[in-house]
């Protein structure tokens, strides 16, 4: 019994990161990094927060192999996804940050 229920948590825990690996493709087709154009190599860094990529090592295993699988190993050697302790915390600051620029750009 304990072994269908491992099987089914690495089941859906593949599913699930062959489909955050699908949303990170999205961006970075939207953002063109999807591709080497002029024989420029552009490095990418995505940031990611939560305690399943961060321990769970088999999703993480799982999302950088489809990853490879839909970008090809060339691009996908140009990404790294690194952990980010807090990241929520830091998306919050970036977003306030920003958002009080265009204030000022509003008020001159």
């Amino acid at each position: 019994m304990r072994k269908a229920i491992v099987e089914l948590c690495d089941l859906v825990s593949t599913r699930g990161a062959r489909l955050s690996a699908a949303g990170i493709l999205g961006i970075v087709k939207k953002l063109g990094r999807d591709a080497i154009r002029d024989g420029e190599k552009q490095k990418s860094v995505i940031a990611l927060d939560g305690g399943l990529y961060e321990h769970y090592t088999k999703f993480r295993a799982g999302m950088e192999s489809a990853l490879k699988e839909l970008l090809g190993e060339e691009v996908a050697g140009n990404i790294l996804i690194e952990h980010s302790n807090d990241g929520s915390g830091i998306g919050a600051a970036l977003l306030a940050a920003s958002h009080s620029q265009y204030l000022e750009v509003e008020d001159s």
